[in-house]
């Protein structure tokens, strides 16, 4: 049975069909929004592995460019790898759904997005994560959902619900919002240093669309839904239990309530655990599992009681103090800019390189083919806490990581005046909570060390929440143990003048406005302590660049003369590269850009291309090269390209008889254009000689 529900939302109708694609799949559902629509599937597994005690969560997002009628690059063409696109995307589906499936489900779970149809307007991203949940929400597999996803923008004042690609463009302000018909889930996104204000009217209006997509799901579950599997309740032993509480609890209490580094806290904490699990080892054979899980609960309610009652946090810090921080700035001296930012047990090593146009990145997809000129890649090397591990690709976390600091820092990125393509490198060296929001802060410094003319300064802080009931506390600055422990990471980046930003995650089912809006001011409080550390080290972006970056040269001219520097396949422009040892690049609109690690050939280069391109005008005087000779004259180039005829009767005042005894090819020779005419250049040396018979002036030279 084909059942379809739909709804208008942000001026067009958003429709979810299931019963016709995907059948055999637990849930299917197709989701249309304008001309794009993705189908998706969620399927699990009905028993979980033996022994696992982790949620086998796999969300797949994939984008067929055939949906807007394109074939895919390279030589395969075929799709592959996922795109940074694609492995964003699926992050966008997974967070919010993530929490809330039951506790006690280990069961893997596979949720696969295709987009089988794009329109250039309507971004399937948030249409996937509607379809995500309603998959789920129709299926067996227990989801405590549902959740729905909208994108909110900003043009001209008028918030907008979906805007179209267009409109993202025109936005000031661009977040994803994920929820429930009661509260907010999932947040991500950027501005234009908007106010806290601004952010928190734009979620409202974002959680009024969430309602009613998540009331269309209902009526959908309600028409085909089928019966949810049950999860079998996690059943401890009580004497277990209290065996493992009266031999751990006050040991726990006292390392939860003393002050200590990240990695002799873990220490102690195993210790613990080691010795618990020996105490009870006979009497409780083949338990370890079970208890170091109640070890970790009984660790998490300490830490959570006394962030409540006492307002005392792990390393000593109230809810709203930030670690210390210590800046070093040109640690690399062969990089184009760098920094070393720490805080606390977090650090950040930031490198800057400066390049050219061929060093932009070139991004395919479904979108129209575009370039980057602005990249931050973020790295998270075992070492950084303290673990032996793989290094192999680069994983989701880092990508999702590395494009938040990149969206923090581009808001500030002079683009349209600066002529180079800058990329970023944040490798994170030691970390203890927050490490994206360090490289943001490094990153920064590390601009304005490198001599890019950033805006303004821009700094980052990940804020955690525990919450119980109706008690909760909002904290600053979050330890890696917090950000596990507790129940939210809201990180927030940004200037002194407004947010640049912004990525929320919570763990349990939704968070107020109330604790949002304190989150934001708490938030706000600690960027500005923040970038008044910054600001000590470094207030402003250097005046030179380094040494060792290129140097680039600008120049504009007309549209109709690029065809002139580029030359006949190539070859002028090749052959200037040659003789000045620069790269040149030329952009549609007649901006030449000119790099070279050597100054001076970048310069001699530009001026070539300025004669090239100059308009010769009468009455003036060119140092001209022979390139001719002929029985009546000389044809000398006075300008790159351009050529004028030197008359045997302008060489000289006194009669010429041959050219040859005055001028031969590869002369220089100053001259002067006398006439324009049918686009042919008349020149004279004569008028540049001193009349017979005067003492004045000085006869050009030939060479």
């Amino acid at each position: 049975m084909i059942v379809t529900k739909e709804i208008e939302i942000g001026g067009k109708i958003l429709s979810l069909e299931t019963g016709r694609f995907a059948k055999q799949a637990n849930g299917a559902v197709m989701v249309r929004y304008g001309d794009t629509m993705v189908l998706v599937t969620a399927v699990a597994s009905e028993e979980a592995k033996e022994d696992q005690d982790f949620f086998p969560l796999q969300v797949e997002y994939r984008e067929r460019v055939s949906a807007a009628g394109k074939f895919p690059g390279g030589y395969i063409k075929r799709e592959g790898r996922p795109t940074e696109k694609e492995i964003l995307t699926s992050r966008l589906i997974d967070r919010p759904i993530r929490p809330l499936f039951p506790q006690n489900f280990t069961n893997e779970t596979q949720i696969i997005a295709l987009v089988l149809s794009y329109d250039g307007e309507n971004d399937p991203d948030v249409l996937a994560a509607v379809g995500a949940s309603a998959a789920l929400t129709i299926s067996q597999v227990p989801f405590e959902g549902p959740i729905a996803e909208v994108r909110i923008g900003r043009v001209n004042g008028e918030f907008i619900c979906n805007p179209t690609q267009l409109q993202v463009k025109e936005s000031d302000i661009e977040l994803v919002v994920a929820g429930t018909a009661d509260s907010i889930m999932m947040v991500e996104g950027e501005s234009h240093e908007v106010s806290e204000e601004d952010l928190l009217n734009a979620l409202k209006l974002a959680q009024s669309e969430i309602k009613k997509i998540v009331q269309l799901q209902n009526e959908l579950r309600e028409a085909v839904g089928k019966t949810k599997w049950e999860v079998s309740a996690k059943i401890i032993d009580e004497a277990l239990a209290k065996d493992v509480y009266d031999l751990s609890f006050s040991k726990l209490k006292d390392l939860v309530y003393s002050i200590q580094a990240k990695e002799e806290r873990s220490a102690k904490n195993k210790e613990i655990v080691k010795s618990v699990n020996e105490a009870l080892a006979e009497k409780y054979p083949e338990q370890d599992k079970v208890i170091g899980s109640i070890i970790h609960d009984l660790e998490k309610d300490l830490m959570r009681k006394r962030i409540l009652e006492d307002g005392i946090r792990l390393d000593g810090r109230n809810t709203k103090q930030i670690r210390n921080i210590s800046i070093d700035l040109g640690v690399l001296p062969r990089t184009h800019g760098s920094a070393l930012f720490t805080r606390g047990e977090t650090q950040s090593l930031a490198s800057v390189t400066l390049g050219t146009k061929g060093d932009e990145q070139n991004i395919e997809g479904l979108l129209e083919e575009y370039s980057k000129k602005f990249m931050l890649h973020y790295n998270f090397p075992p070492f950084s806490v303290g673990e032996v591990g793989r290094m192999s690709g680069v994983g989701r976390r880092e990508i999702g990581h590395g494009n938040l600091a990149e969206r923090s820092l581009k808001m500030m990125f002079p683009e349209a005046d600066f002529p180079y393509t800058v990329r970023i490198i944040s490798d994170i060296l030691e970390s203890n909570g927050s490490s994206s929001m360090a490289s943001v802060c490094a990153g920064s410094l590390a601009l304005m060390e490198g001599g890019v003319p950033m805006k303004k300064a821009v700094a980052g802080i990940a804020m955690g929440l525990v919450k119980e009931n109706d008690r909760f506390a909002i904290l600053s600055d979050i330890l890696g143990n917090e950000d596990h422990l507790g129940d939210m990471d809201f990180k927030v980046a940004g200037t002194k003048e407004g947010i640049t930003a912004f990525q929320m995650d919570i763990k349990i089912q939704g968070i107020s406005f109330e604790i949002m809006e304190q989150a934001l001011k708490q938030a706000k409080e600690g960027r500005f302590h923040i970038l008044d550390v910054m600001d000590k080290a470094i207030s402003k972006p250097n005046e030179n660049l380094s040494q060792y970056a290129p140097r680039l040269l600008t120049i504009k001219v007309e549209q109709d003369q690029i065809g002139m520097i580029i030359g006949p396949g190539g070859k002028v422009i090749q052959g200037m590269q040659r003789l000045f040892g620069v790269e040149i690049n030329i952009e549609d609109d007649g901006t030449v850009s000119i790099a070279s690690p050597n100054k001076e050939n970048a310069q001699r280069a530009k001026d070539h291309i300025k004669q090239m391109t100059s308009n010769p005008e009468v009455g003036e005087v060119y140092d001209g090269v022979v390139t001719k000779i002929m029985d009546f004259g000389a044809f000398v180039e006075i300008l790159p390209g351009k050529e004028g005829l030197l008359h045997i009767s302008q060489i000289d005042h006194k009669r010429v008889n041959k050219v040859t005894d005055y001028l031969k090819e590869g002369d220089k020779v100053k001259v002067k254009l006398i006439k324009i005419e049918n686009g042919k250049f008349s020149l004279s040396r004569k008028d540049l000689l001193k009349p017979e018979g005067s003492n004045t002036g000085d006869a050009p030279k030939v060479v």
